[in-house]
């Protein structure tokens, strides 16, 4: 992409109504535009990283065998009214129609659509296990709005359900969804900064489980076991005062964000909408299901607050928007052609290049711009670099002079 053609420019100046380090920093260099409170379009350079990370997911719930479908936003009370959330969910977005006078709600999460859904298809133990799962927009009437991409009133999630025959089967695949999440984190930069987090199951069971990353824009508070490496939040703590794994009472407080959420539903949604299946003995029993959520949102947001500096942001290549940012420094024709053919080239290897050709940035205007929008590889074309392009990662500080052979192979 040729960054005249760029619509959207980067802000010198930080929104002042922002209070997160990552709301600041997406907005200034030109990622998400704030609507109202808690709620952002995403622009194009903040929609190619949410598609990255949309993708990424997508492949790895996809090998735990999620089948993907998209269920509405719309949602109507009497599901609602079934499992007794209409009047307890305390921030459920409600509202009557003006024509037919029903009453709906904007979906902050899916389990009153997912059970009636799949029991239309789920009859008999051989229909079972069935994973299931979406990537869509939730909406949640917030009290308070903050901090960006991570609490917000609209955002994306990715929902996998999951629909078995016992609980040892579930327990099963709720294991394998747990190992599962840790490698997304790890593949997104948030590995090391990332812990799973024993919660309080509520009606479901003991423990339900967090994903909760590290930083200090968390609103969370968790304490690490430094023992065995798990950490639990603070409703645990308050009610056992040790790890619940090992027992271990020496715990490290930090501020968290969460990130990603699991529960063992059990029966909670599939016994009011009567999902069942017949046993091998013809038995009807309800089916036993497990959630498991990821934000899409709070990721972005998670991994700008940790992958970051003074001059802007530092995108982990693999959720970049592009991979190598070039940029001419000059506009006389020869350099300005060289240029346009290393971008040329830079498209036909596959690369995925955003190339800053504006005629009427200064030189410190684009340096600048390339620090605040933080993709990986800046590559440099002047008439100081001669025949060659300067190159420098994002994330260090020496710069190098390679030749156009060099640079393709690298990149």
């Amino acid at each position: 992409m040729r960054q005249s053609q760029l619509f959207t420019k980067t802000k010198r100046e930080s929104p002042k109504d922002e209070e997160s380090i990552s709301a600041r920093l997406l907005i200034r260099a030109g990622f998400i535009d704030k609507t109202m409170a808690g709620v952002y379009t995403f622009l194009p350079l903040g929609w190619r990283v949410f598609k990255k990370i949309e993708n990424i997911i997508r492949k790895e719930i996809e090998a735990l065998g999620g089948q993907e479908i998209l269920m509405p936003s719309l949602q109507p009370k009497q599901n609602w009214d079934k499992t007794g959330r209409w009047e307890t969910y305390d921030s459920l977005f409600k509202f009557t129609s003006f024509y037919s006078k029903i009453d709906y709600a904007l979906g902050p999460t899916h389990e009153e659509i997912i059970s009636p859904l799949l029991a239309k298809f789920i009859f008999s133990y051989k229909d079972l296990p069935k994973y299931v799962f979406q990537i869509q927009n939730k909406f949640r009437d917030e009290k308070r709005a903050k901090s960006g991409l991570l609490r917000g009133r609209e955002f994306f999630m990715k929902d996998l359900y999951s629909f078995h025959k016992d609980e040892a089967d579930l327990d099963k695949y709720y294991e394998k969804v747990k190992t599962t999440y840790q490698k997304i984190f790890k593949i997104v930069g948030l590995g090391d900064l990332t812990y799973l987090t024993y919660a309080s199951g509520g009606t479901f069971s003991k423990y339900s489980h967090e994903f909760q990353t590290i930083t200090p824009a968390g609103e969370d508070i968790i304490y690490i076991c430094d023992k065995c490496g798990i950490a639990i939040n603070k409703e645990i703590i308050s009610e056992q005062n040790a790890c619940p794994v090992c027992g271990n009472k020496n715990l490290k407080e930090e501020k968290a964000i969460e990130v990603g959420n699991i529960f063992k539903l059990k029966t909670k949604y599939s016994a009011p909408f009567n999902l069942k299946y017949k046993d091998e003995k013809g038995i009807e029993n309800d089916v036993i299901m497990g959630c498991y959520g990821m934000g899409l949102n709070r990721l972005i947001g998670a991994i700008v607050e940790i992958h970051h500096n003074e001059k802007g942001i530092i995108w982990p290549e693999v959720v970049a928007p592009f991979k190598a940012h070039l940029m001419l420094l000059n506009n006389e024709l020869g350099i300005r052609n060289k240029a346009d053919k290393i971008y040329e080239s830079l498209q036909k290897a596959g690369v995925e290049v955003l190339y800053d050709d504006r005629k009427e940035a200064t030189t410190g205007e684009k340096f600048n711009d390339a620090d605040l929008i933080g993709i990986p590889y800046r590559l440099v074309i002047s008439e100081k670099t001669g025949n060659k392009i300067e190159i420098k990662e994002r994330s260090g500080k020496k710069t190098r002079l390679a030749n156009e052979k060099e640079i393709l192979k690298l990149l």
